[in-house]
């Protein structure tokens, strides 16, 4: 596609024009990094009004103050006039602060009122996300009114499926689909075919929440409202979709101990990079220092069975292996709503009966390994070696299950609880487990 277009520059602007048309704004911003700075804005501007604001929407934050910073003033109050509210909100915090007050100095009066009103939310809520180019009518008017209404509504509305009831201040009392309308008698009253059970959110709602919300009820929309039930703008279904992959890459950088936000890993410096990932390294490398201490308090039972050191690395592996399995399933539980704190109960004893096989299975296969492989060992220290790893997997299924809710419980991100950490704690607590049952067993 690039090489495509590439050859197209040198060629008159409307040759260019046409290879564009066969390309979506998604194609384009795909192959978008390939393209130096005059090729990226020469492409740019050879695109219908419409298709600029579609495509610096879906461009990284550095690619979009690259074009904003090299289109003339016209050309840039042009495109910002077009943009959809949400997208323009999300331009606007996505550049520098010095490119974000001439990005606002180049909107119109109502254009601006409008941006800054979005403004003053919380990027990570429901009203940072909103938009306010949705359809809603009066509960008092009738359908043929709201058709004449809908008819006349601007053509930037976000969508017009579903069709908001508010009364004289503006609080949302219901909510319709243009099928309802189409299909209902001229004369009908708004308020008699509404539905007057709405799904919305709170404008402070989190935006991993509101996302759960708009899943779980399979809208393409979803309201968003204030304290006093006033309908401030909506959510769609589009915008869900950037949150739920923002918020399963951050989750993957806590599951790997990498904290901070998700971003681009090229849109990263390499302080940042540092920034978000030694300080959980120092935490690890403290943590697993604990292990020391353990190997220390049995230096004695290792002095005498020292075979017992050589299967420490198989105890630690399979262990954390065991526990971040079943922390993941918590976690992922969790994150869907599927588990939540009341259902810990459930959860444990089935992860009870699951360990205990998956014990008996390891035990063996470790018991039978110990005496038919190399170093060889005999019966009574593979049975050892055997019974501590039942019993350590065990422990990490158990405590891998339990973590996660703890933590949820407390308003921490359950993620945590997997990769990483949860293996350092597992070794820990196996090796103690590990050194205590072989004692007891040898000794």
């Amino acid at each position: 596609m690039v090489e495509t277009l590439k050859r197209q520059l040198n060629s008159s602007p409307e040759i260019l024009k046409e290879a564009l048309q066969s390309f979506t704004v998604a194609d384009l911003a795909a192959g978008w990094y390939k393209l130096s700075n005059e090729e990226g804005l020469k492409i740019f501007l050879a695109l219908e009004q419409e298709a600029r604001a579609a495509l610096i929407g879906a461009l990284k934050a550095s690619e979009q103050c690259g074009l904003l910073t090299a289109l003339s003033e016209q050309a840039t109050k042009d495109l910002l006039e077009v943009m959809d509210p949400d997208d323009l909100v999300d331009l606007v915090q996505a550049v520098p602060p010095q490119v974000r007050s001439e990005v606002l100095g180049h909107l119109k009066e109502e254009t601006r009122r409008e941006t800054e009103f979005l403004l003053r939310f919380d990027d990570d809520d429901a009203a940072g996300l909103m938009t306010t180019k949705y359809a809603a009518v009066r509960d008092d008017i009738t359908v043929r009114q709201a058709l004449a209404f809908l008819r006349k509504a601007p053509e930037d509305l976000e969508t017009i499926y579903a069709v908001y009831v508010v009364d004289g201040l503006q609080r949302l009392l219901g909510v319709m689909s243009l099928r309802d309308i189409l299909i209902s008698p001229d004369n009908k009253k708004i308020t008699d075919i509404m539905q007057r059970s709405v799904v919305s959110v709170r404008e402070d709602t989190d935006q991993e929440e509101t996302a759960k919300v708009l899943e779980s009820h399979d809208l393409i929309a979803l309201p968003v409202t204030d304290r006093w039930n006033r309908l401030l703008g909506i959510v769609t279904f589009d915008d869900m979709i950037d949150v739920i992959r923002k918020e399963q890459s951050e989750d993957v950088y806590r599951m790997s101990a990498i904290g901070g936000t998700a971003a681009e890993y090229l849109d990263s410096s390499v302080p940042q990079l540092i920034w978000r990932r030694l300080p959980w390294l120092i935490l690890l490398l403290l943590t697993g220092t604990i292990t020391t201490n353990v190997l220390a308090g049995y230096e004695r039972l290792i002095t005498q069975f020292a075979f017992l050191a050589l299967f420490i690395p198989v105890i630690t592996q399979t262990g954390g292996n065991s526990g971040t399995q079943s922390s993941t399933l918590m976690i992922r539980g969790l994150a869907t709503g599927s588990l939540n704190f009341r259902l810990i109960g459930r959860a444990l004893l089935k992860e009870l009966m699951t360990g205990l096989i998956i014990a008996l299975a390891t035990g063996l296969v470790i018991f039978l390994r110990s005496i038919l492989l190399p170093p060889g060992v005999g019966v009574t220290e593979a049975c050892a070696i055997g019974v501590s790893l039942g019993v350590v997997v065990l422990f990490a299924t158990l405590l891998g299950c339990v973590v996660p809710f703890i933590i949820d419980k407390f308003g921490g991100d359950p993620a945590v609880a997997a990769g990483p950490l949860m293996s350092t704690l597992i070794d820990v607590a196996g090796l103690t487990v590990y050194f205590e049952v072989t004692k007891r067993l040898l000794a």
